[in-house]
């Protein structure tokens, strides 16, 4: 079996923990960026044209896709647009590598975002629970049905739908430990909507299972399987970084500060209750299903790359 993935749009915060992950296991890794490429295993394409770096594909384990434009932004015109056509640019692109390979790769392994589900309350999302509306959800339903229609009958298809991502570095956690370190680690709104999170060390397993497994297939909830509430998650946090309570903030603060900050509240202030029921039912077992347990072990690791 071929040791080669290909990972495009793996020059961002999950793209490079992963790189890392299946350099560590044996596998060699290219990675498709947009970027300038100046180091070795980074071939650079534009994320919606077909280019030399097909020739990547050929023979290759699998294939990644982690490409969209990042939705922490003010969602104008203009930049919904690119949000959407980045992910579906990258799609085509890929279909289209794909098709001209003597010897596809026989999985491909696709991101996408567990927002599908909108603002969903108390509801327990299952895999197959109902999509949401708004923008997000849009957004989410057009990404996967891009990639249904494309009809690779050679290449397994996975989707996985990867919640909140807790690391020590990158990530929204960092900004979220930054104000918490600054007393202002208070509950975001009401407080009760809920995190869908899972440590990034779990959801490189995801990957890695799915890569592996060759019976998975379809849809899957790629989050931890005990999501909390806002409000939860922030006293979590306080306590893991040893801070006092910190007062709530309003909605209409979040909202003046979202527009301050050039991003959109809705980020913030809308929540999904989602559990990784197929993952659990076919067998994958997670590392860190208790939130402190997990921040204090994030917490603990960048200490100790602190003073090395």
């Amino acid at each position: 079996m071929s040791k080669h993935v290909v990972i495009a749009g793996g020059s961002g915060f999950l793209g490079q923990a992963l790189v890392v992950h299946l350099n560590g296991i044996g596998y060699r890794t290219t990675v498709l960026t947009r970027s300038s490429v100046d180091r070795n295993g980074f071939v650079q394409w534009d994320g919606a044209t077909a280019g030399a770096w097909i020739t990547h594909l050929e023979g290759a384990a699998a294939i990644i896709n982690l490409t969209g434009r990042s939705v922490d932004c003010r969602y104008t015109a203009t930049n919904r647009q690119e949000i959407i056509q980045s992910r579906v640019n990258s799609i085509k692109a890929l279909s289209a590598g794909l098709r001209r390979c003597s010897k596809p790769p026989p999985v491909w392994i696709q991101a996408t975002s567990l927002a599908i589900y909108g603002d969903a309350g108390e509801m327990i999302c299952h895999d197959d629970a109902p999509h949401g509306v708004g923008f997000s959800v849009d957004v989410c339903k057009t990404w996967e049905s891009e990639l249904e229609n494309q009809h690779l009958p050679d290449t397994r298809i996975v989707v996985l739908r990867i919640g909140f991502a807790l690391a020590a570095s990158g990530g929204a956690l960092g900004r979220l430990a930054t104000l918490t370190k600054l007393c202002l680690g208070g509950s975001v709104g009401n407080g009760r909507q809920y995190i869908s999170w899972l440590h990034l060390n779990d959801l490189n397993r995801i990957f890695e299972w799915c890569l592996e497994n060759q019976a998975a297939s379809g849809v899957y909830n790629a989050t931890g399987p005990s999501p909390v509430t806002n409000k939860a998650f922030m006293a979590a946090l306080r306590r893991s970084l040893k801070r006092p309570w910190s007062p709530p903030t309003p909605s209409f603060a979040v909202r003046l500060g979202a527009f301050l900050m050039g991003t959109d509240a809705s980020l913030a202030l809308t929540g999904r209750r989602c559990v990784p029921t197929r993952l659990l039912n076919e067998g994958f077992r997670f590392e860190y299903t208790d939130l402190e347990l997990c921040l204090r072990n994030i917490f603990a690791s960048q200490h100790a790359m602190a003073e090395i």
